[in-house]
């Protein structure tokens, strides 16, 4: 119901840029432009880099109206942003070299975070990039293989090593999907990158199921060292 909703309030309620604020338009075209696309895309590496980490590549940097942008997608319910979130998102894919066809496979959030919000802004912005690169001449679908199997603890306060222990065992592939993973290479999709963690356990996770991982897209990574 909260999602319907959402839905509809996008449709009729006035909204303030979502980035910088100016008044009734979802997302200005100057912060339209600051979530980049194929011309920005850049691989980005955390310090330190956990293993098994693939190659990641992000338009964005994880900073002033991007990460507005994103949170109020995410944690605000803003859906009228998965559009943009996408195209950029699609950007980073195409960035990355990556040849089609792909699967664009999802960092799982927790059951109960989507519960929270409403939706899952992962899966949902995954399937707007998708569509975007289809639009493009690369075929790409969105494949929500990964699940948690457990409970985790808020990863946003751990440091790098903390949050591969926090994540260690607790995804894998579902059983359904994860035959559908060795049918093209994967590219991993995310809004962010921070320390790498969760990326690096999402390619453990498809690999184990017998995927191939060509590498990871996000909108927003760290600044460059």
């Amino acid at each position: 119901m909260r999602g319907w909703w959402q839905e509809i309030a996008g449709l009729v309620l006035p909204a303030d840029c979502a980035g910088c604020g100016r008044p009734r338009t979802e997302l200005c075209v100057r912060c339209r432009g600051r979530l980049g696309g194929v011309a920005t895309a850049r691989r980005v590496r955390p310090s330190p880099e956990p293993p098994g980490l693939p190659p990641v590549w992000a338009v964005g940097t994880y900073a002033d109206e991007v990460r507005a942008v994103i949170l109020a997608h995410k944690e605000r319910g803003a859906l009228g942003l998965a559009a943009p979130l996408g195209a950029a998102l699609a950007g980073a894919v195409r960035g990355s070299g990556a040849a089609g066809p792909l699967l664009l496979v999802p960092v799982p959030s927790s059951r109960r975070a989507v519960a929270q919000r409403g939706h899952d802004a992962t899966v949902r912005m995954a399937r707007a990039a998708a569509g975007e690169l289809r639009r493009h001449g690369v075929p790409a679908r969105t494949l929500a293989a990964l699940r948690q199997l457990r409970p985790v603890a808020d990863q946003s306060g751990l440091p790098a090593a903390r949050r591969l222990a926090n994540l260690a065992g607790a995804v894998a592939a579902a059983p359904g999907p994860a035959a559908l993973l060795a049918v093209a290479p994967v590219v991993l999709v995310d809004d962010l990158m921070t320390t790498g963690a969760s990326l690096a356990v999402a390619a453990r996770a498809v690999t184990v199921a017998g995927g191939r991982v060509a590498g990871a897209a996000v909108v927003a990574g760290p600044h460059d060292p």
